[in-house]
């Protein structure tokens, strides 16, 4: 869900600025997870322009204001959402922590490091939404310890039903600052795309795991 329409327009025009979002249509890109993709996203680049990342932190702040009254704990996932968790943290005077992809092995074998107490009330920062995946898995990590997961909150989703899914199974609430439809539609007013192009990102969209179609 996208919390400001006014606001996703100008994120994702900065995103494309800084080339934190790249379009190749015709030359794919390759996930780790093996899918091919017209586009290829790196939140981490916002980290290097200190005006971008500073409006990203508020307007994170601004969703946990409006949405998460009370919240306890900011939380962000390992490694990505890390700097954002901290920055809105310290916006809103919370402590803040980060869970790790798995526990380590040494030391005192923290997966949660920071910490995030027992029936304390979490609000997940996340830098980038696909498969939803790796923050489910880090809403079950604070949900072990008996504490809440108000919701998360993200950069750029790309909406895929699969995400969506998972997320209403599992009771969590989403909101991100720019999201996929948003950004093709910026991205096309701004010249970054061409009218043929529309139609190979939009194909893509439907099907992600099996794009391109033989």
């Amino acid at each position: 869900m996208i919390f400001d329409k006014e606001f996703a327009n100008e994120l994702a025009l900065d995103l494309l600025k800084i080339n934190a979002v790249v379009l190749r249509p015709n030359e794919p890109f390759t996930w780790a997870s093996g899918w091919k993709s017209p586009i290829y996203c790196d939140n981490r680049l916002t980290l290097r322009y200190p005006k971008i990342r500073k409006k990203i932190a508020q307007a994170f702040a601004a969703i946990v204001k409006s949405k998460f009254a009370g919240v306890d704990v900011i939380t962000g996932t390992a490694t990505a959402g890390i700097p954002h968790a901290a920055w809105v943290a310290a916006d809103l005077d919370l402590p803040m922590a980060y869970v790790r992809a798995k526990a380590k092995n040494h030391g005192m074998t923290n997966q949660i490091e920071g910490g995030v107490a027992k029936g304390e009330r979490a609000v997940i920062i996340e830098d980038l939404i696909s498969t939803g995946g790796s923050a489910k898995s880090v809403a079950e990590v604070i949900n072990i310890i008996d504490a809440k997961v108000m919701g998360i909150c993200s950069i750029f989703t790309y909406g895929f039903d699969e995400a969506d899914k998972l997320f209403n199974e599992a009771g969590i609430i989403t909101y991100s600052l720019t999201n996929y439809n948003t950004l093709l539609e910026i991205a096309s007013a701004n010249d970054y795309i061409k009218d043929a192009d529309q139609e190979i990102l939009a194909e893509w969209r439907k099907n992600p795991s099996t794009w391109p179609s033989k």
